[in-house]
C-alpha cells in the first residue's frame, strides 16, 4: 500500500497552457505541457522543468519557453505575467494554490518580445518623464543630507519598495499599448522623490510632468492597481496626493501667473 501511494505521488503531474509567440509580428498560440508535481513548487520552477524538456502533451518537441526572471524572491519584478487570467509574480505563485490547467500569458499592456517576455520601456520612460531621481552631481562632498522626519521615513520606505514589475499598469483599465498614461507606479515615484528633502528642489517639475496628456488626470480611479501590487504600496493614496498637488499648481498658475514686464517697471516709460 505504501509503495502504491508513493507511485501515485511520483506520477502526479501539473498541466500548463503557455502562450507562445516567436516575435510581435507573428501570431501566437498555446502549447500544453505536463510537469511532475512537486509540493510547494512555484511557477518559475515548473517553467525551468519545461525548459529542460520542452515536449508538449502531444509528444512534439518545441523551442524552450522564453520568460524573464532574476531574483526569484519577488524583488527584481521581472517575472510578472498573467497566471490564470490575473497578473502576479511567477516566483511567488505556488502551484498548490492555482487551478489546473495553469494558463500562462504575457502581460497585455506591454509589447511582446517573445513568449512570456515583454518590453517594459514605457515604465522607464515614465520615470524619465517624472524625473524619478535626486539630482546631485556627486563631484564634491556636500556634507550630511537634511534630516528626515520618522513619519516621512515610514511612508517613503513603503513607496521605495516599488520593483517596476508592471502589475499596476497591467491591471489598469486606463492603460493601453497605444496611449501614454504614465500609470500608478510613476505617479507614486513622483510622490516619493517629492518627499525627499533634497528631491523637493525639483518638486514643481515633477508635478508639472503629471499635468499634461497621459498625466494623473487620466486615472479613472478604478483602484485595480493597489489590489495587484505585490509590495502592497498605497498607490491609490499616492495618486490622490499627486492629484491634489496638480490641482494646487493649476490654481497657482491661474491666479498667480507672472504679470507683464511693464507692470514690474521692466519696459520703457
Amino acid at each position: 500500500m505504501d509503495t502504491a501511494q508513493a507511485s501515485a505521488v511520483t506520477t502526479k503531474t501539473i498541466t500548463f497552457r503557455i502562450w507562445r509567440q516567436d516575435d510581435p509580428a507573428k501570431p501566437g498560440h498555446f502549447d500544453e505541457f505536463k510537469v511532475p508535481y512537486v509540493k510547494g513548487a512555484n511557477v518559475i520552477s515548473c517553467l525551468m522543468e519545461i525548459q529542460r524538456n520542452p515536449v508538449t502533451v502531444e509528444g512534439k518537441r518545441v523551442a524552450p519557453v522564453i520568460w524573464d526572471a532574476a531574483c526569484l524572491e519577488e524583488i527584481c519584478g521581472s517575472c510578472a505575467m498573467n497566471i490564470n487570467g490575473r497578473v502576479r509574480m511567477a516566483c511567488s505563485a505556488l502551484i498548490d494554490k492555482l487551478e489546473q490547467p495553469i494558463t500562462l500569458e504575457p502581460m497585455s499592456k506591454f509589447p511582446v518580445v517573445r513568449d512570456l517576455t515583454v518590453n517594459r520601456d514605457r515604465m522607464f520612460d515614465a520615470l524619465k518623464r517624472i524625473k524619478g531621481w535626486v539630482p546631485i552631481d556627486g563631484t564634491h562632498n556636500l556634507g550630511p543630507g537634511q534630516r528626515q522626519a520618522p513619519v516621512d521615513q515610514s511612508v517613503m520606505y513603503v513607496l521605495s519598495t516599488c520593483i517596476t514589475c508592471g502589475s499596476c499598469l497591467e491591471a489598469c483599465p486606463q492603460v493601453t499599448q497605444d496611449n501614454d498614461f504614465v500609470g500608478a507606479a510613476a505617479i507614486s515615484q513622483a510622490r516619493l522623490f517629492n518627499m525627499n528633502p533634497t528631491g523637493k528642489m525639483n518638486s514643481e517639475e515633477r508635478v508639472r510632468s503629471l499635468m499634461g496628456p497621459g498625466g494623473v488626470q487620466d486615472c479613472g480611479k478604478a483602484q485595480n492597481c493597489v489590489k495587484v501590487c505585490p509590495k502592497e504600496i498605497p498607490l491609490v493614496t499616492s495618486i490622490a496626493v499627486m492629484n491634489r498637488e496638480v490641482t494646487k499648481l493649476t490654481i497657482k498658475d491661474i491666479f498667480f501667473q507672472d504679470e507683464s514686464p511693464k507692470a514690474h517697471g521692466g519696459g520703457p516709460g
